[in-house]
């Protein structure tokens, strides 16, 4: 019941921030989840400010269109035009990206680190701060919400589209999983 309500008042506000043209309204229905600025606060919730616009815009068009697997993205997207969705990217890849480094064992980081140069670093650089073009930065990303998402890429049970990050995170061992994303999660810079 609470999804649905929340479902039906972000479309509300969308209709309203359409009508006047300003994203600002339309943004601000994110900060819940993503916090302000889309700097997250916690760890099952990306941080999204400062991240590509063409990623951003491409992912939630894969959520929306049913392409991509989301717990709630999907849901929510679906009430949102695909110029809602465009200019959502871009307020958001125009916030500042703000890492959340988080604590890790050593032994823990050193495993990670090793993972991370052999099967992410070609994307997303050994800290995760300097990635391709189009690519997410993920340094001080969330470890929970990346450790998540690498499942989703390894599981078959999830349309996650990205052949490259599939063969990635399929690539990885198990018990890197975890280490990998508390390494990236560690990073500040």
């Amino acid at each position: 019941m609470y999804k649905t309500i929340l479902s039906l008042l972000l479309i509300g506000l969308t209709g309203a921030a359409q009508a006047r043209g300003d994203i600002e309204p339309l943004a601000r229905t994110c900060n819940g989840c993503h916090g302000v600025g889309g700097v997250s606060a916690s760890g099952p919730m990306p941080s999204i400010g400062g991240l590509p616009k063409d990623y951003l815009r491409q992912i939630m068009k894969q959520w929306k269109y049913g392409e991509r697997s989301a717990i709630t993205m999907d849901r929510i997207l679906k009430g949102f035009s695909d110029d809602q969705i465009d200019d959502l990217a871009e307020y958001f890849s125009k916030q500042r990206w703000v890492p959340s480094p988080q604590a890790a064992p050593d032994a823990v980081l050193a495993k990670g680190k090793t993972a991370a140069s052999a099967n992410c670093r070609d994307c997303h650089g050994l800290t995760g701060n300097d990635p391709d073009v189009g690519v997410p930065r993920i340094n001080g990303q969330w470890a929970r919400y990346m450790e998540l998402e690498l499942m989703k890429y390894r599981s078959g049970e999830f349309k996650m589209t990205h052949r490259k990050m599939k063969q990635a995170a399929r690539d990885m061992k198990p018990e890197d999983v975890s280490a990998t994303a508390r390494y990236y999660g560690a990073q500040s810079k």
